[in-house]
């Protein structure tokens, strides 16, 4: 918990607190849901990249900014993008989340996919990286209550789907925790379980609810 790269994640997160919670507003998903999917996210990234870690997000306190595989703070791939945009106008998908939230992503240019990337990748302003998130977030909730499993207050089970894609977002009764595997200190964990740790942690407790 006392690590480099835990407290510049955390400054770095809460440099950020207006976003995530302009985010959580938007989408009526908990600040605290839509951090616990980028902090493992971060913290693999810190520890592939050390030399950058050491470089630039140490010394400046700022979240890993992906732009080539994967985009922006939170690592969404293109295509889980486009699915995020798509479910939210298929109203005869499991994962469409409702009228409310229909033209959160309506996109103001005619180049959807230049839009999508400057909009996500963007390092100076992360609020889209976190409303995708917080949509995806709303969309799996939504499959699974449709199904009639709620997974809405399991921050594991949703990271772990966060990690694996909407492909692999199978409604059961006993989902289990898993996602890519992360380094951290000589102990290894899922992408899940780390959500899990800090979702269940007194961190951050005062700035994300």
């Amino acid at each position: 918990v006392h690590t480099e790269e835990w407290k510049t994640l955390k400054e770095a997160l809460i440099k950020d607190q207006s976003v995530i919670n302009q985010a959580s507003i938007a989408t009526d998903i908990s600040p605290r849901l839509i951090i616990a999917m980028i902090i493992p996210e971060q913290l693999r990234l810190f520890n592939d990249e050390r030399e950058i870690f050491k470089q630039v997000f140490l010394p400046l306190k700022i979240l890993g900014n992906q732009t080539q595989f994967s985009w922006g703070v939170a690592g969404l791939k293109p295509e889980t993008a486009e699915q995020i945009e798509k479910n939210l106008q298929d109203r005869s998908s499991s994962f469409f989340p409702g009228e409310k939230y229909a033209h959160l992503l309506d996109f103001t240019t005619p180049d959807h996919g230049k839009e999508r990337f400057s909009r996500i990748a963007d390092e100076k302003n992360h609020y889209f990286a976190y409303l995708y998130t917080a949509i995806y977030i709303k969309e799996i909730i939504t499959q699974w209550q449709l199904a009639g499993f709620d997974i809405s207050d399991r921050p594991e089970i949703l990271a772990t789907l966060f990690n694996i894609g909407f492909a692999n977002s199978q409604p059961k009764t006993n989902p289990q925790v898993g996602g890519s595997e992360i380094d951290l200190g000589g102990y290894s964990y899922s992408f899940g379980r780390l959500a899990y740790e800090f979702f269940y942690s007194n961190e951050l407790a005062d700035e994300f609810l």
